[in-house]
């Protein structure tokens, strides 16, 4: 066995290892989503997941795949690789197409699980999964082609996002505030004159363990993304991203207690969760300190973005545009302040950073690029549900909201209190 093919194997080990820890994340969006929503509604959060794990895959493997890293037309659209055949000689790796696949179809299934959340609590089952089929074979993909493939526009403009705070978290979260406009806020959730009711948590302890669990799976969200297990920086990458991480939810920690006179749980969940999309696109190309500046920024601004949204009466159950749409912007921009040309280098970008001597040329591109994603994210998810609710109704009907999704859609409740067994005529009646 020679050195290179040593070299393709170590690295296809990590490569199937991250993959298999970004899939994992998925058990973190379904406890925090579960956790955070009314216990009436937690089987729905989990078939949700579910859809976008088993949809998402699927989809992406006959089209999505192929949109994304296919051969380029224009630097706007993949052409080939439909159901991994056809030429895909211009995606040059160690590790073998498989491979590549894998990791970028767990990719995939978290843009949507983003989404999810936003929409938690009334959104029409048939209609999520027409949503998760458009997301996953369209939406995202031709986003990414802009900016990872070989070809695209946005790529050969000179945009860095190293593992997605634009192309995923961006794009989930400008598409999670469209769902959210568009399907409209859950009843009940503001008063007559505006004012937001609280919601409370039914599980906060579950939500945490599914925030642990998404802050594991960053780790091979970020590092993975070097593509190989011989990578110098996956170090680096992996001490920015934490730092990132601690930093955000340690400052809202502290801003809470500040602003709140008390650390407010959910807050401190979602400040850990913003500094860790911060970091997603210069996790390899910042300093340590950087990584903390960032994930500090983003637990602030994470804040200031969910009291924005209910003060203009949008519900985003979870917190998910405050999370990825905000956060993901700041982590965007912050490339084009804080890259370190020696850092970049290491990935044949060689760009610097506004504050270490490259100018605003890198800010630039790096502007155009989050607002073109952003808007793609919105504008095409808005469109989608125009054209879903021609088909099918978005929102479930005022009695199955009432009741809970788990009863009034999925037939079960996620909490059995009074029965040990169902009689199987009461199950039939309950679901009609």
């Amino acid at each position: 066995m020679d050195l290179s093919t040593l070299a393709s194997g170590l690295d296809t080990i990590w490569v199937v290892l991250t993959a298999a820890m970004i899939l994992l994340m998925e058990g973190g969006f379904a406890l925090l989503e579960a956790g955070f929503v009314r216990q009436k509604n937690a089987v729905s959060i989990i078939m949700k997941v579910f859809v976008d794990i088993a949809f998402g895959a699927l989809v992406f493997f006959f089209i999505g795949f192929a949109f994304m890293h296919g051969k380029d037309i224009s630097g706007f659209i993949g052409t080939s690789g439909f159901m991994l055949g056809g030429d895909l000689s211009h995606i040059d790796l160690t590790i073998s197409h498989d491979t590549f696949w894998l990791f970028q179809c767990a990719f995939v299934i978290a843009v949507i699980s983003i989404v999810s959340g936003a929409v938690a609590e009334r959104i029409n089952f048939h209609a999520y999964i027409l949503y998760t089929i458009a997301m996953t074979g369209l939406i995202y993909p031709i986003a990414g082609h802009w900016v990872w493939s070989t070809g695209g526009w946005l790529g050969k403009l000179g945009m860095i996002d190293f593992a997605g705070s634009a192309v995923i978290h961006a794009l989930g979260g400008f598409a999670a505030l469209a769902a959210a406009l568009f399907i409209g806020p859950r009843i009940g959730k503001f008063a007559d004159n505006g004012t937001p009711n609280i919601v409370p948590p039914s599980n906060l302890p579950l939500a945490s363990v599914g925030a642990f669990i998404l802050w594991f799976g960053w780790f091979g969200f970020n590092s993975g993304s070097t593509l190989s297990a011989t990578n110098a920086t996956i170090g680096h990458i992996a001490v920015t991203t934490m730092l990132s991480a601690a930093a955000g939810g340690a400052t809202c920690i502290l801003f809470t207690m500040f602003r709140y006179r008390k650390a407010d749980p959910p807050m401190v969940i979602n400040g850990s969760l913003a500094g860790l999309v911060g970091i997603t696109a210069g996790c390899a190309f910042v300093s340590d300190i950087i990584a903390i500046l960032i994930g500090a920024v983003c637990g602030i601004a994470m804040v200031f973005a969910t009291e924005f949204l209910e003060s203009k009466r949008i519900d985003d159950p979870v917190g998910a545009f405050a999370v990825h749409g905000v956060s993901g912007s700041i982590g965007t921009l912050a490339i084009g302040l804080f890259a370190k040309p020696e850092l970049t280098a290491g990935y044949g970008q060689g760009y610097s950073g506004l504050f270490y001597g490259g100018g605003w040329s890198l800010l630039g591109v790096q502007t155009l690029g989050l607002i073109t994603v952003s808007i793609w994210g919105f504008g095409l998810t808005w469109i989608a549900f125009k054209l879903i609710k021609k088909i099918v109704p978005v929102r479930v009907s005022r009695d199955e909201e009432l009741v809970g999704l788990d009863v009034g859609i999925h037939g079960v409740p996620a909490y059995s209190q009074d029965d040990d067994f169902i009689e199987l005529t009461k199950l039939k009646n309950s679901r009609g």
